[in-house]
């Protein structure tokens, strides 16, 4: 059931416990799910005997990529979904997986870039996330549609959520 139609026209949620359970339910799972990729992160990284970065800040290197960016962005483009977003930052410069650099315009803020070294994290990281999908395709555990189905409504409750939190007080 779509969210879309999870509502009826009176304005009633439709099947009430019953769709507040499924609501709850995805909830946890998406929880798990990001807990649950963080372990599979660290895992590869125990694996291969990297032990000076965490999975938090393997993603976090993931995520930013080529892109030259502030730490306030890193939350405003979703590169990052932590609190302690200065914490994880001062570590990776501190182990060379990061540079910075305080901004020409405004000193107060620094800008941050992928060293090699962060580079090849980051690297190891896409390849992990490449033969997880390859790995998904071959045993056919979801395909493309799925993929874009599920992407769909999760983009739908981001929107909802977001409306949520400009909107109501």
């Amino acid at each position: 059931m779509s969210i879309h139609s999870a509502v009826q026209d009176a304005g009633q949620v439709k099947n009430g416990p019953d769709f507040l359970g499924s609501y709850l339910e995805t909830l946890s799972m998406v929880e798990r799910l990001h807990r649950l990729l963080l372990d599979v992160i660290k895992d590869e990284f125990e694996r291969l005997g990297l032990l000076d970065i965490n999975s938090v800040q393997a993603l976090l290197l993931f995520n930013i990529g080529e892109n030259e960016v502030t730490a306030g962005e890193l939350k405003s483009r979703g590169y990052y979904q932590g609190s302690n977003v200065s914490y994880n930052l001062k570590k990776l410069v501190e182990a060379g997986y990061m540079h910075h650099q305080r901004c020409e315009i405004d000193r107060r803020a620094v800008r941050v870039r992928l060293t090699e070294k962060g580079r090849n994290i980051r690297v190891i990281v896409a390849e992990l996330f490449e033969r997880h999908a390859q790995g998904m395709d071959s045993k056919e555990v979801i395909g493309e549609v799925g993929l874009q189905s599920i992407n769909s409504v999760l983009r739908r409750v981001e929107r909802y959520w977001t409306d949520q939190i400009r909107y109501i007080y």
